[in-house]
């Protein structure tokens, strides 16, 4: 086994570990009740080697300081390097830490929760804040942003709702699959259609999963499902016939796409669980009597249950109505200011 070690610099402290540990213990060998005797130590970690001050190892109350003081019984080798039987790799991070008080933290999450535990090993509470103010941020901008799934395949599609624990809307959208030129009015709905889906995901973002696929044979088609199922579907495309030529049209049939939308609400595993509409049920599914309950009070709390549900859908609907009156404001503000 080989490592390298040398003196002063953040850099020149770490070196990455060679031989990774799974845990710290003392083993046979010899011991010392204490090393504040001395200024310099010697530490090797997991068969990477650190040499540093006894000053930096004590800055916080932690471990590190406790095999300092002699209350913590280390095992030092015939060289004199305290042996610690842990993984090395982020050993260097936690004594950049000790000496600056602050360093920057990687964004991938595993390798910030490996940091997370090695510095609750060391029980270095300024750097577990710190990694834990790290995840909560991560956290924040991943709920912060909309993401939305492109189909690549049917195969893919449907492992995606079966597998999805929240209702799903899929938006189909492809204009160039049409054997027939579009109405005048097409495009603009067209256009309509795409602009709701991305309101109906600001909106229910965090409720339900849409998807889009722009691969299918639909022009557009909203498709909606719950629990693995389709519920209902809103083709938005038709043939007509014009004078001596059929034409396709698109249509933006607003209402009605709202109205699925608030229908698969009810299929919330966090509000129906699994059997979706046996919510609707007096009892409810869960609701399973418990010791010295009665009947009378298991159907009062699936009342219960059944009635934040509507409560929670008329907030939803009202939402959406105002949604869609801002938006025919709108349209009538942009059709004076044509005239």
């Amino acid at each position: 086994m080989s490592a390298e070690a040398s003196v002063g610099g953040h850099d020149a402290d770490s070196v990455r570990s060679v031989v990774p540990q799974p845990a710290c213990h003392s083993t046979d060998g010899h011991r010392t009740p204490g090393l504040m005797g001395s200024k310099y130590v010697k530490l090797n970690v997991g068969g990477s080697l650190h040499y540093t001050t006894i000053q930096t190892l004590s800055k916080e109350d932690s471990l590190l300081r406790s095999i300092c003081t002699g209350a913590t019984n280390v095992t030092i080798d015939p060289e004199g390097w305290v042996v610690l039987e842990r993984s090395g790799r982020h050993f260097g991070l936690v004594l950049n830490f000790l000496r600056d008080g602050s360093v920057p933290l990687p964004e991938d999450h595993r390798e910030l929760d490996e940091i997370l535990k090695e510095a609750q090993f060391y029980r270095v509470q300024g750097l577990i804040q710190h990694c834990l103010n790290a995840m909560q941020k991560q956290q924040d901008v991943f709920e912060s942003v909309c993401r939305i799934p492109m189909i690549t395949s049917a195969k893919e599609e449907q492992k995606m709702i079966a597998t999805c624990r929240k209702p799903v809307v899929k938006l189909q959208n492809n204009r160039g699959n049409n054997k027939y030129s579009y109405t005048s009015n097409s495009d603009d709905n067209l256009l309509k259609n795409i602009e709701l889906f991305d309101k109906l995901v600001l909106r229910f973002n965090n409720r339900v999963l849409f998807v889009k696929d722009v691969l299918g044979d639909e022009i557009c088609c909203w498709s909606f499902y719950g629990e693995g199922r389709k519920i209902a579907e809103v083709c938005c495309t038709s043939i007509v016939y014009a004078t001596e030529k059929k034409q396709t049209k698109v249509e933006f049939p607003e209402a009605r796409i709202f109205e699925e939308t608030l229908n698969i609400l009810i299929y919330e595993n966090n509000r129906s669980g699994p059997g979706g509409l046996h919510l609707l049920d007096s009892r409810g599914s869960g609701s399973s009597l418990g010791a010295g309950q009665s009947e009378e009070e298991g159907a009062a709390g699936g009342d219960r249950r059944v009635r934040r549900i509507h409560e929670t859908f008329i907030r939803d609907a009202m939402r959406l109505v105002s949604l869609l009156e801002d938006n025919g404001t709108a349209a009538r503000s942009l059709t004076d200011r044509s005239r």
